[in-house]
């Protein structure tokens, strides 16, 4: 069944207030996240904007979830090769340009945590979804599904420990080449160094 002009006009707000709010963040990150400044952008007054969006933390949770499941997508949609150490590789390779192409959606999930928000249990599943690709994986590469969670564990700390560097400009001015690096990690992590 199609949505009435009231819903779509309801969808249409609350994916313009969605936009702003990754604009916030990507400009001031997302502790600055303020429903009265989008308001304020829109044209609204802050208790209109309510409507929409019950509080900052409902919204924040939106775009949680959204950065999670874009991730999930991404990951569950590379290809299984029979080389696990390939499969290995390629989720790696496919995490570094997920979040080089969406920063703000990283660090939102991956950076500092929002002072007062808690991300909710959807969260965890979503988690879950990136994660297990991993562990089957190296449980292919190991046979044993208790090494295999430890090492899947080494391999996203070791990556994100890049990929968080990275995406904050720790690594500028350097003369790191971060592309190398990450390729060393995945080697490392991998048994291919």
């Amino acid at each position: 069944m199609t949505a009435g002009p009231r819903a779509r006009y309801r969808e249409q707000v609350r994916d313009e207030v969605r936009a702003h709010a990754w604009e916030q963040i990507v400009e001031a990150g997302a502790s600055a996240l303020s429903l009265k400044a989008i308001a304020k952008k829109m044209g609204m007054t802050a208790p209109a904007l309510y409507r929409y969006f019950a509080s900052r933390d409902e919204l924040l949770t939106e775009l949680v979830l959204t950065a999670y499941q874009d991730l999930a997508e991404v990951v569950e949609a590379v290809p299984v090769d029979a080389a696990p150490e390939t499969t290995l590789r390629l989720l790696a390779e496919a995490l570094r340009d997920w979040a080089s192409t969406n920063p703000q959606r990283y660090l939102l999930v991956y950076g500092t945590p929002v002072p007062g928000y808690s991300a909710p249990p959807d969260a965890t599943d979503l988690a879950r979804r990136i994660f297990t690709p991993l562990v089957t994986a190296y449980t292919d590469l190991l046979g044993s599904p208790e090494a295999a969670f430890g090492r899947s564990v080494t391999f996203w700390s070791r990556l994100h420990g890049v990929l968080s560097l990275e995406l904050a400009g720790h690594f500028a001015g350097m003369g790191v080449d971060t592309g190398a690096l990450y390729d060393a990690e995945i080697r490392s992590v991998t048994g291919k160094a």
